[in-house]
């Protein structure tokens, strides 16, 4: 995650934080940013596949 991200975050909460809600949401933050990258690389799995993949391993 960039520095410039991070400052983002941080500056959209109160000047009072709760150090771990802050954590939380940087967290959240990078997660998305990476599954927006892995989307943007094509290195994601369809929904149907995995429902798919699901529903026969219950079946088992």
């Amino acid at each position: 995650m960039k520095r410039e991200r991070i400052l983002q975050t941080v500056n959209e909460f109160p000047k009072e934080v709760d150090l771990n809600k802050l954590f939380e949401r940087l967290l959240i933050v990078e997660k998305i940013e990476k599954g927006l990258i892995e989307d943007a690389e094509g290195s994601t799995v369809a929904h149907e596949k995995v429902k798919s993949y699901f529903k026969k391993k219950w079946q088992e």
